[in-house]
């Protein structure tokens, strides 16, 4: 059977024969897709991990539009380089510690949100100063090697006073642990860094840039015409297929991935199995509110060069 699908990838092809039902539930999960901006910033941050220890040590600001992909990068390398248990020594190595930043950007938050995802859960009757020092031990005695601070624009939302003191308590950890630290957030990220020129000066900028009608894409675009479970070729290798993408989703990769989505299983329930320009004109698609607002401004455009 897999062999009337060939314009899919061979790893896909299986897929295609599952039911409706199924292929939906399948195009619904999370999964890994290399793009070439994420294996380089994947690349910048491998680099990272392996750096000997000095005292002045590198830091790294992966930033971009919200939808980017900034966290799923992140958490792609945690992964790769997951927490491990030694019994026979009794010890736990947790290379990469991810931690997300706290609404409120305080210090005493943001030690806690660091405990916890070193799976510390009790915090009860404990200052900051002992949180602090525990932080540092525990990062210490788990052989940490890079500390990846996520939605670090998030400390915006605290007065210049906290967010002087959060700044001051990643250079004071970078100097203390001798490891790197990476950031991941918005421009508002890269502006909130340059407010401290002796910490921006550590810090190497990654932009994830928003996708253009150009070769990038029209490789992305392949890519979805040979992995989505749908039993005949879809045309997106084509133009104005690639406009439309451009159009809806403004070049942001979440975006672009969900509406990908919402035009396959449209595709599955409708009975057509392929995707092509027309496709993302459908009025019964399940679009991000965004593409939704694009069309809807499409529609009133040309009805009132119609009139």
């Amino acid at each position: 059977m897999t062999d009337l699908y060939d314009h899919l990838f061979p790893a896909y092809r299986e897929q295609a024969g599952l039911s409706d039902e199924q292929r939906i539930d399948w195009l619904r999960r999370d999964r890994w897709v290399s793009l070439p901006q994420a294996e380089a910033a994947l690349g910048r941050l491998e680099d990272l991990l392996t750096y000997p220890q000095r005292g002045r040590m590198p830091c790294f600001l992966l930033f971009g539009s919200t939808g980017m992909g900034k966290s799923e990068i992140l958490s792609r390398f945690a992964e790769l380089h997951a927490t491990s248990y030694d019994k026979r020594a009794g010890l736990t190595a947790m290379p990469i510690v991810m931690v997300q930043m706290p609404p409120q950007p305080t210090e005493e938050e943001f030690y806690t949100e660091l405990m916890r995802a070193m799976n510390y859960a009790e915090f009860d009757h404990i200052s900051l100063r002992s949180l602090r020092s525990l932080a540092r031990r525990t990062l210490g005695e788990f052989g940490t090697k890079v500390l990846v601070l996520d939605e670090i624009d998030k400390m915006l939302a605290g007065s210049p006073r906290q967010q002087r003191i959060f700044l001051n308590t990643i250079r004071f950890l970078t100097n203390d642990l001798r490891i790197p630290i990476v950031c991941a957030g918005t421009e508002d990220a890269r502006i909130a860094i340059l407010t401290d020129s002796n910490l921006a000066d550590r810090f190497a900028a990654f932009e994830l840039a928003a996708w253009r009608n150009d070769h990038a894409l029209r490789q992305l675009m392949a890519s979805f015409a040979g992995l989505l479970p749908l039993r005949r070729p879809s045309r997106l290798d084509d133009h104005e297929a690639r406009q439309r993408v451009i159009a809806l989703t403004e070049g942001v990769t979440g975006r672009i991935f969900r509406l990908m989505e919402a035009v396959a299983i449209g595709a599955i329930r409708n009975g057509r199995e392929m995707i092509d320009a027309d496709s993302f004109d459908d009025d019964e698609l399940l679009l991000p509110l965004l593409s939704m607002q694009v069309i809807a401004s499409s529609k009133r455009a040309m009805r009132r060069r119609a009139a």
